[in-house]
């Protein structure tokens, strides 16, 4: 799994730093998930952010960009008539479910797949919503973004970064 060290060294040093685990033991109870640690370490570093002008993360504990929030809206979204199709799967938070958890710049959905059993691992899933085009990597979320990072093509539809900076969202 790559480390949040790895991360740094490609994207530079993170200023958000949240340290108060509260925001993420309220989101966890109510979604009734426990999130993987990296997705969680990778977060609180760089809180909301956009990254290489490609890829937005929230956090739970922010109060514009709150994490929470956008998961409940987009799992909405997902649930709607007419989007259920798009998925491979159904969105929400149980076992095999896609959890919604960051969005692309030009129309992708970042998903995070909730282990459909407990050995399991948790694995990202692209959704392009022009091309309608599903993709799952068997990888982490740090090792996804690392891959991303670094230029591989691991956002459908999206081109990888010409260059590799982020812009804290407030």
């Amino acid at each position: 799994m790559a480390t949040l060290e790895e991360i740094k060294a490609l994207l530079g040093q993170p200023r958000f730093l949240w340290s108060d685990p509260e925001p993420w033991n309220l989101l966890e109870q109510e979604l009734g998930i426990t999130f993987p640690a990296d997705f969680r370490a990778i977060t609180d570093a760089y809180g909301p952010v956009l990254i290489s002008d490609r890829l937005y993360l929230d956090h739970p504990g922010h109060p514009s960009r709150n994490l929470g929030r956008s998961i409940k809206e987009e799992i909405e979204f997902w649930l709607e008539d007419d989007v259920t199709k798009i998925l491979p799967g159904k969105a929400g938070t149980r076992p095999g479910e896609l959890l919604p958890i960051a969005t692309g710049a030009t129309a992708e959905s970042v998903f995070l797949r909730v282990p459909p059993g407990p050995s399991a691992p948790w694995v990202v899933g692209i959704q392009e919503m022009d091309s309608f085009e599903f993709e799952l990597y068997e990888m982490t979320f740090s090792d996804w973004l690392l891959a991303f990072l670094k230029g591989e093509d691991v956002m459908v539809g999206a081109s990888p970064p010409a260059r590799l900076f982020y812009e804290p969202l407030t």
